[in-house]
């Protein structure tokens, strides 16, 4: 199979670059590196620095390719809210001036990497896929959008579409920007340098979170899986895990006990959010099979930063 992952250089998307390389598959990467390095891609794939809006760029990579993975986006909830235009051109724009570049082309298929913050508060739990979606934030908006373009775009003009709604994803190589990192990497760093955990609420509000290789193996599966067109389907674990729950498996993990401070005047967020993975099952043929606890011993054992801090504590 020959593929373009476009931002291919980030968290998800490096980990899906270099399995597809592993694989035997034929890949090349666009990436603006806004948020990427290009030192984590497999060298076997061809990097492209680039912006994915960029359409004469897109025309060159996309010839003789089987399937697009569309990875690229702003990604921060908190930064949304500060510069919601910035994450609509990106997001939706992107994803606009990239499906036009594949009609242009002819190119397949089109995996989409959506988000659960589409879904937003709902009173069911686990989410399943026709729950009607309340996205309260711009980047969950964005990734809403992005989901009707391709579908809308895709039925026009005979180019097959899935979108995956990727739930609280983790592992190795995760980035962590100084504000609004994402909380398993971030409570397991505070733990080992004996920093303080903080929490926003009370520590009650549960999320599914789902590592890294279970999320590439979603990805893949839908690259060749029958009968996905115009399909919405849920990436995750399946298991809900509260705040509280999260901080105790990262002191059993790393043998430390967790300083906890509760920041009750900050929202936690949507007090529940879980995946269904009925149609996850059946569609990609998906199991989850990295529990949170082996997830975060692989954390620790794979990514440097943590690794040599639990060596040194030793």
């Amino acid at each position: 199979m020959r593929c373009l992952v476009t931002g291919g250089a980030g968290f998800i998307g490096a980990a899906l670059t270099n399995r597809l390389v592993r694989d035997g598959h034929h890949v090349r990467v666009l990436d603006d590196l806004s948020a990427g390095d290009p030192a984590r891609v497999h060298p076997d794939a061809l990097f492209t620095r680039g912006d994915v809006r960029d359409r004469p760029k897109l025309w060159t990579l996309l010839q003789g390719v089987d399937c697009v993975f569309h990875l690229a986006a702003r990604v921060s909830v908190q930064e949304s809210v500060l510069y919601p235009r910035e994450y609509n051109d990106v997001n939706v724009g992107g994803t606009v001036s990239l499906v036009e570049a594949i009609r242009d082309v002819g190119v397949k298929r089109v995996v989409l990497a959506s988000s659960a913050t589409v879904y937003g508060p709902q009173d069911v739990q686990p989410v399943r896929e026709d729950y009607w979606p309340h996205p309260l934030v711009p980047y969950a908006v964005s990734k809403l959008a992005a989901e009707y373009y391709i579908f809308a775009l895709g039925e026009l003009n005979n180019i097959e579409t899935v979108a995956l709604r990727i739930f609280n994803a983790y592992g190795p190589g995760q980035r962590m920007p100084p504000a609004h990192a994402p909380v398993a990497p971030l409570f397991v760093k505070n733990v080992l340098s004996g920093a303080s955990v903080v929490v926003h609420g009370d520590g009650s509000q549960t999320r599914d979170f789902v590592y890294i290789d279970d999320v590439v193996n979603a990805l893949i599966a839908a690259a060749t899986a029958p009968d996905v067109n115009r399909a919405v389907i849920n990436v995750g674990s399946g298991q809900e895990t509260s705040i509280q729950q999260l901080i105790a498996a990262v002191g059993q993990v790393t043998r430390r006990q967790p300083e906890v401070i509760h920041n009750r005047q900050q929202s936690g967020g949507s007090d529940r959010l879980v995946a269904d993975l009925t149609r996850a099952r059946q569609l990609l043929g998906y199991q989850p099979k990295v529990t949170l606890k082996e997830g975060l011993r692989r954390l620790l054992d794979e990514d440097p930063r943590f690794s040599r801090k639990l060596e040194a504590g030793k």
